[in-house]
C-alpha cells in the first residue's frame, strides 16, 4: 500500500528533482537546500497545502 497520494508523490517528485538541480529553496529564508530529506519535507508540505493525501506532520 502506498504511503502517499499520487498527487504527493508527484510533489515531492518534484522537489527532489530542483533539489538535484540545486534550484530548491526554502521558504523563508531563501537559501538553496543542501539536504535531501529537507527536499522530501518541502515536497511533502506543498502536498499537504495542495489537499493532497499525505500523514499528519508530526512535531517533536
Amino acid at each position: 500500500m502506498a504511503r502517499y497520494g499520487k498527487k504527493a508523490q508527484e510533489k515531492v517528485r518534484k522537489a527532489v528533482k530542483k533539489y538535484k538541480r540545486g534550484k530548491l529553496k526554502s521558504s523563508r529564508s531563501g537559501k538553496i537546500v543542501k539536504s535531501r530529506k529537507q527536499a522530501i519535507a518541502i515536497g511533502l508540505s506543498e502536498a499537504r497545502l495542495a489537499g493532497g493525501k499525505v500523514s499528519v506532520q508530526t512535531r517533536r
